[in-house]
This record gives C-alpha cells, structure tokens and sequence, in this order.
C-alpha cells in the first residue's frame, strides 16, 4: 500500500471578485507532497503561487477542489503548518526568545518546558547570543532565523516559506540557504517554498513545480536530478537553469 501523502491538492481553483468581475488565481492544481520532501514553487508574478500556499496554510478556502493533510480537509489555520513570510512577522515588542517561543505558549505549555522549546530552537538557528534582544536589533538575515525557528518551536511538520530569502542580500540569502537544508535535513520537515529566484530552486529543491501566470496552472512537476550539496557552477546546474529559464519564458 502506498505511504499517504502529507497533503494532497486535488483540482483546487481559487476565484477573487475584483471590481465587479471575477479573477481566478489558480486553476484545477493538483499536487501531492510525500512528508519529507523539499518541494519548490517558481513562476511569475501572480501566477497563483502565494495563494496555493495560503490556502494550504488555512488563511483562504479554496472555490473549488480539496486541499488535505493526512488526508483530512484542511479546513484552517493549524500550528501543524507553519507560514514563514519574507516580512518575518515577529511580534515587535518580544524578545528573540519570546517570539520563538510564542505557539508552545499559546497552546497552554509550562513556562519550563516553553523556555526549553525556546532554548532549543534558538541554539538550532544559532542566536543564542541575541535570545534577549528584540526584532528592531536584529538584522534582515537573523529577523528570518527567528520566524523559521517560531515555525518549527510550534511544531511544524509543514513549512511554508513565500519567498522568505527575497529581502535579503546575496551573502546572508546564501548562509540561510544552507542552514535551511541542515535543519530541514536534521528535522525531516516538509517545506513548500515559493520563489522567483531558479537558482535558488535549484539549489534547495528535491522537487520543482512550475507555474504559468494566471490563471495560475501547474505546468510541469520535475525531480531534481541532482546530489547535494550542490554546485551552483557545475555544467548540470546551469542546464537545468537554462532549461527552467526557458520554461519561465515560454510562458510570459
């Protein structure tokens, strides 16, 4: 028999009304997603992605078609499926400590066992220096290791990331990638992570899924035939860039 799948996207379109008419944002996608993998999102702007992965995070109800975890309908937000935004979105007047610390909180948890959680995640993302200072002190690159850590302390089998490296510049972007693998590795997480960049989906991906702009389509689900670590210079990355840049172009 085979493994159920994580979370399964059956047919699932998404209309908005928009000054009196309405827009669809994503057409009939179908995905499935085994736990454990590393699943990339590419495509132009408006091409649906933010929003699949929205309704996925419970925050938007699909118009037509089922979204499922664990083959249950996703029918809300739940601390299962974390949402880490490139605006980070910590809690300004919290420390590092208490931002990542905040769902285990929420959820009712004893302060020692949330100071432990916190502890934990912070050491993972490796801001135990700065676990007192708040978001105003931090920089671009560690404001982002705070949300992923949040994301993870909550509990976290699912990990949705919008572009979460896009503000970012191309040192920090390049350190978080590869911490990002190290814990998704460490973790055995489940990461759906939208991005503009086909480099970076190169890079992180097990799987790369390519979308057409709206109404948002899932043109092509590709293997990344490649071992990790991977090198960005290496003959067989640039092909399958130049193959991915075509399909992007091809659909503009």
């Amino acid at each position: 028999m085979a493994e159920l799948p994580i979370l399964s996207i059956e047919e699932v379109t998404k209309n908005f009304a928009f000054q009196g008419s309405t827009v669809t944002a994503l057409a009939s996608a179908d995905l499935t997603i085994r736990k454990g993998e590393f699943i990339c999102l590419i495509g132009p702007s408006g091409c649906g992605k933010s929003t699949l992965l929205r309704m996925i995070a419970g925050f938007e109800t699909a118009t037509e078609g089922r979204l499922k975890m664990w083959d249950k309908p996703v029918s809300g937000p739940g601390p299962e499926r974390g949402m880490v935004f490139q605006d980070y979105g910590l809690f300004p007047w919290l420390t590092v400590s208490q931002n990542i610390g905040f769902g285990p909180a929420a959820r009712g948890a004893g302060k020692a066992e949330v100071a432990k959680t916190a502890d934990r995640f912070t050491a993972m993302v490796g801001l135990d220096r700065f676990r007192d200072a708040y978001p105003h002190q931090l920089s671009g690159g560690m404001k982002q290791r705070v949300a992923i850590a949040r994301v993870l302390a909550n509990d976290a089998e699912v990990v949705l990331m919008d572009e979460p490296f896009g503000a970012l510049d191309a040192m920090t972007r390049e350190n978080l990638q590869a911490e990002l693998l190290e814990i998704w590795a460490a973790n055995k997480l489940t990461v759906l992570f939208v991005t503009h960049a086909i480099e970076e989906a190169i890079l992180l991906a097990d799987r790369i899924v390519v979308m057409s702009p709206g109404p948002g389509r899932i043109v092509s689900d590709e293997t990344v035939p490649l071992a990790r670590p991977r090198d960005p210079t290496s003959p067989e990355f640039n092909a399958l860039r130049r193959r991915f840049s075509g399909m992007l172009g091809s659909h503009h």
